[in-house]
């Protein structure tokens, strides 16, 4: 089995700041939120074993409180900076065999595609009701927790993902 974790970044300065984009850096607020989902992964017993991240200031930002707390190691990725579902697949199904645990740490509106695209249709009600809170809103620093019955990342497949868990800071 492989679990995927789908981490949007925290919330960060206005982009209307005047401050680059690609250099934006998170709000006190989402330095809050940011701590908020890691000690809450933490209290769930959840185990990361890589994280794949944007090179975005405000992801950098996010996965370093989150992964200061998982205690795992942090992969800096240009390529996922604004991502499309299609790249941020690529790099999934490009994580090492040893890796069961992998979170992404991305953008939206890719992040966000990614997981409805990788989510199967829910099977039971709390998966409906995770899959309904997905669908109406992936807002910053939200989390989709993903399982595949498979025992390689380039076998993950659409559709295939048993939606675990969806948190949104509002629900911490």
């Amino acid at each position: 089995m492989k679990r995927l974790f789908l981490l949007r970044h925290a919330k960060a300065v206005p982009a209307e700041s005047g401050i680059e984009d690609f250099d934006r850096t998170l709000m006190l607020s989402g330095m809050q939120d940011a701590g908020a989902m890691a000690r809450h992964l933490h209290k769930g017993g959840y185990a990361v074993d890589l994280i794949l991240c944007s090179s975005a200031a405000r992801t950098m930002q996010t996965a370093e409180l989150v992964g200061l707390e998982l205690a795992c190691e942090i992969e800096y990725r240009d390529n996922l900076y604004l991502a499309e579902p299609a790249k941020i697949l690529a790099a999934v199904r490009a994580a090492p065999l040893g890796v069961a645990a992998l979170m992404v740490v991305g953008h939206n509106p890719g992040l966000e595609a990614c997981a409805t695209l990788l989510a199967r249709e829910p099977v039971r009600r709390k998966e409906r009701a995770r899959h309904e809170a997905l669908e109406e809103k992936f807002p910053t620093c939200a989390l989709a927790i993903l399982d595949f019955d498979v025992g390689r990342w380039r076998d993950l497949a659409q559709g295939a993902g048993k939606l675990v868990d969806f948190v949104r800071p509002k629900d911490l």
